[in-house]
């Protein structure tokens, strides 16, 4: 089951209150309803102020959504994988110009509520009042001819309304309502890198502690590298001098497959030529349990890989298990492997017979299809394509890598 982690609800939270916090800003900026007591004395007996709730209002809040997040999940993302900067620039400019075009087109065909003229409600003035009066007829907006003075006790009621926010204007755009897009629009600039700067840097950590562990592990069971290469050399003349030239063959690959783990695949990126000298090792190592005719093995690969460096060890899992899952004692077995560089694409496949039930993914004592996923996730963030499917009693596998 999907849960959330305590962050994300941290992060879900902000975001309610920043555009709780926008929503009161849009209404702080519309002309109140007004509506005052005043006795006959000219003082102030009730202030009722409040905001009118316009359909203007949650139509360019809307629009504010519209522009902050796709800001963040798609223009931004976009922007980045142009190199030119003029074109990563106009990308988050044109989509601004967009949204705040379309919110004053959408806001024009919104009908406007009639505005309401006061009404003056007050008994007939005393002597030396008629200032007061005239006050408060200052504060009203220009009334019609027909607008009634009537008597009542001692109480006089102004009410003013507008339904309209100001900054929502009929005859062109408000720059108010242009400087609060601004604002939406540099937080969104703001917001995106601070969650690429958090994604990348966790990134960083992740693929730091799984460094770690691997060494780890790796000198928990690590044998003394000259006793093992001494070991490997006596092994090596014991089996010419017996006349054994496949085993020592075996042995002498061997060898050079351990002193390449041990000493050479540490590095964050190795020669592709190594990296295939390593898998033909590995093929006829494997070979050597069955008969030549149960494992019928085609390697194709570039013969020029001059300048073309990977990182090591990605293609080993897909082989060594498509000699455990797809060669078996007393049938014949085809397993297809290619390996190709073109326009900074390097694709390798592999294709072999399926035998086995039990599939890469369920693999424990190896290393399973998550593992490799995490492993490519650390190190070609977003610069790889893995394919796998089992069609016709085949296990396919394609892996594309965007390689500098």
């Amino acid at each position: 089951m999907f849960k959330i982690k305590k962050k994300d609800w941290i992060e879900i939270a902000l975001n309610i209150a920043f555009w709780v916090g926008v929503f009161y800003t849009l209404l702080s900026f519309t002309q109140p309803h007004i509506k005052m007591r005043i006795n006959s004395n000219g003082s102030i007996m009730e202030e009722d102020i409040r905001y009118t709730l316009s359909p203007h209002i949650f139509l360019t809040l809307g629009f504010m959504v519209v522009l902050f997040y796709g800001n963040i999940f798609g223009v931004f993302k976009k922007a980045l994988r142009y190199k030119n900067v003029l074109i990563r620039v106009a990308l988050p400019i044109a989509w601004f110009g967009i949204i705040f075009i379309a919110d004053n087109y959408v806001d024009a065909f919104l009908p406007a509520q009639q505005k309401n003229f006061p009404t003056l409600m007050a008994p007939p003035p005393k002597p030396g009042q008629d200032t007061i009066m005239a006050a408060v007829r200052n504060q009203l907006p220009q009334l019609p001819h027909e607008a009634n003075i009537r008597s009542d006790t001692a109480i006089r009621e102004v009410s003013r309304q507008q339904s309209r926010a100001f900054i929502f204007q009929n005859d062109g755009f408000s720059n108010t309502l242009f400087f609060i897009f601004i604002i939406v629009f540099g937080l969104s600039i703001a917001y995106f890198f601070l969650k690429e700067w958090s994604r990348v840097e966790k990134m960083r950590s992740d693929l730091a502690a799984v460094q770690l562990d691997t060494e780890v592990k790796f000198l928990k069971s690590q044998v003394n590298p000259h006793f093992l290469f001494n070991t490997l050399n006596n092994l090596f003349s014991m089996a010419q001098k017996k006349g054994d030239d496949g085993l020592a063959d075996g042995i002498s690959k061997l060898s050079g497959m351990m002193r390449y783990m041990i000493y050479e695949s540490n590095e964050e990126l190795v020669p592709l030529k190594k990296e295939i000298e390593y898998l033909e090792d590995c093929i006829v190592l494997n070979k050597l349990r069955y008969a030549d005719n149960e494992a019928l093995v085609r390697f194709d690969f570039p013969s020029d890989t001059s300048g073309v460096n990977i990182a090591p060890m990605l293609f080993i899992p897909f082989v060594e298990n498509a000699f455990k899952h797809g060669v078996v004692i007393g049938k014949s077995s085809e397993i297809d492997i290619s390996i190709a560089v073109a326009n900074k694409q390097l694709i390798f496949s592999c294709t072999n017979t399926i035998y086995s039930v039990k599939k890469m993914e369920q693999e424990k004592g190896g290393i399973g299809l998550e593992n490799v996923k995490r492993r490519l996730d650390l190190l070609y963030p977003g610069k790889y394509k893995l394919l796998t499917k089992a069609d016709d009693n085949k296990y396919i596998v394609n892996l594309g890598i965007t390689i500098e």
